[in-house]
């Protein structure tokens, strides 16, 4: 097994630590952020890393195999999904913005399922695709730097740092659904042709 798809298997194998860590009741903070979401972001920073890293040296090294086309992606949908779940657990994440994703989720692999029958037609990544991506993963590790809930600011009387982490962790998480939706509907739009006979 090459190293790329080593990194994909490391990415999977991090979750569950994660979704341990969540459970475990540690006690203390820093910078009265608590110690538990430090640790489960410092996981899914480096999750977040091999994800990017093991793109790169596969196509570097010309090291794409048919593992690691059906394993990242997957690895990556299990990593972003079971941290929004953990933030809805901790009442930091309304469950309709992770409810949003897996539906897109489950959109976008039955149009590539349907693709591959089809001959293997190719639904290329688009704009919206790319901004879902980046807007997810600092969405989430700014909402784990944020000890109030989405949108708290709207409702209470944060101030300095605890209302700056706040707007910015909404706005990304925000425009992360944004981004999410109309890359979905790009999938359907685009593939609308998969579905006629």
């Amino acid at each position: 097994m090459n190293l790329p798809n080593k990194l994909t298997i490391f990415r999977i194998i991090l979750v569950p630590i994660m979704v341990i860590i969540s459970l475990l009741n540690i006690q203390g903070t820093f910078l009265n952020i608590p110690i538990t979401y430090w640790i489960i972001n410092l996981i899914f920073i480096i999750a977040s890393f091999t994800d990017h890293l093991d793109g790169k040296l596969a196509r570097k090294n010309n090291q794409i195999t048919t593992f690691g086309k059906f394993a990242d992606p997957l690895a990556d949908k299990i990593l972003v999904l079971s941290t929004m779940l953990i933030l809805v657990e901790f009442n930091k994440l309304p469950a309709w913005i992770p409810i949003i994703v897996l539906a897109r989720e489950f959109v976008v692999s039955g149009y590539r399922l349907v693709a591959v029958e089809k001959g293997g037609q190719v639904i290329a990544a688009n704009i919206w695709g790319k901004l879902k991506t980046v807007t997810q993963m600092i969405a989430i590790i700014l909402s784990l730097l944020d000890v109030n809930a989405f949108a708290a600011f709207i409702n209470t009387k944060l101030t300095g740092y605890n209302l700056i982490i706040n707007i910015l962790s909404t706005t990304f998480m925000f425009v992360s659904v944004i981004a999410t939706i109309f890359s979905g509907w790009n999938y359907i739009k685009d593939g609308k042709n998969l579905l006629k006979d």
